[in-house]
């Protein structure tokens, strides 16, 4: 591996005038096949050189938005490294790429990938508390209260985005599991941004960031208010129909499956949500405990080949509550 410096590399794309595209080609050249950019502090570097001046420099923040948009590195880092909120404009650009990942963040790596998604998440929902936290202090001042306003507004539209997803906030969950001590960090910025709100007079700001602070405050319920939620719905007998049609009737029609289910389901009133979980679990309880060989073979087949035309038909099904 050519050992190059990251720094250097960035100035010369910029004295060159590289492209993004010419930029991620040469790039590219000087890491090992395999490492994600992230590893190497890429995010770290490009935001440096891109934050040196009162304003943004928008050929290298294009570069780390091609990285992004390329699924090149882990979206939620490049803005952490980044904490001088007081030049508005860099804020702003790094706002602007907030919007980038918030609705759409997904992980197809190792497990170690998607958990240090989960921790960049959380950093992320960090870095955007100590900018509301820093605006709503901003507010307090009368020549800049406009201004502040503004800034405040764009970072709480994003955190209220973020939040708003509840797959989100369960990989937040997952983080908060994983790290207390940056949790801990999180519920310190919780603190100092509610301090600061109550002397915020815009009322739907206010509304706005009371809402998000709820949202948070609801992460670490998460898990128990689901377990209770199950533990409250059993449905046994969606379990013994999936399973007996699993253990008898394996490649036989479908049709009648999805009538008994249907029958079930609206003789025991399940939600749709509920009910095609049910499904699965039964499922991967008969993959589960059959033995190796041609019965495990013949689970698989069925949970993965017959189940989803199943489900296919549960959807279709003429009913007043389609099964989701």
């Amino acid at each position: 591996m050519k050992v190059v410096n990251l720094k250097q590399a960035i100035l010369q794309a910029w004295k060159e005038r590289w492209s993004d595209y010419q930029w991620a080609i040469n790039m590219k050249r000087f890491f090992p096949r395999g490492a994600t950019w992230d590893i190497l502090n890429l995010a770290e570097a490009l935001l440096e050189q891109a934050m040196i001046g009162p304003s943004p420099n928008p050929l290298i923040l294009s570069y780390l938005k091609y990285a992004i948009s390329s699924q090149v590195m882990t979206l939620p880092a490049c803005c952490l490294p980044f904490d001088d909120f007081s030049r508005d404009l860099c804020v702003q650009s790094l706002l602007e790429i907030m919007d980038m990942f918030c609705d759409r963040l997904s992980c197809h790596g190792k497990a170690e990938e998607c958990i240090g998604l989960c921790r960049a998440l959380m950093s992320a929902l960090n870095w955007l508390l100590r900018c509301a936290a820093f605006y709503t202090e901003k507010v307090k001042e009368t020549l800049e209260q406009a201004a502040a306003e503004s800034q405040l507004k764009m970072c709480l539209e994003r955190l209220e985005k973020m939040l708003s997803s509840t797959k989100n906030r369960a990989l937040i969950h997952i983080a908060k599991l994983e790290e207390t001590s940056s949790w801990s960090t999180v519920e310190q910025s919780l603190i100092k941004l509610g301090e600061n709100l109550n002397s915020l007079s815009n009322s739907p700001l206010r509304s706005q960031a009371d809402d998000c602070v709820s949202l948070i405050k609801s992460i670490p319920t998460m898990l128990s208010v689901h377990s209770e939620q199950l533990n409250k719905t059993g449905f046994p007998t969606v379990h013994a129909v999936v399973l007996l049609e699993g253990t008898m009737n394996l490649t036989g029609e479908t049709q009648p499956l999805v009538e008994q289910l249907m029958m079930v389901k609206r003789m025991q009133r399940i939600p749709s949500p509920l009910f095609v979980l049910e499904i699965w679990k039964a499922c991967f309880v008969g993959l589960i405990e059959s033995p190796e060989g041609t019965e495990e073979l013949k689970w698989t087949a069925f949970t993965f080949l017959k189940i989803p035309q199943v489900l296919v038909k549960l959807k279709k099904y003429p009913q007043g509550e389609k099964v989701s």
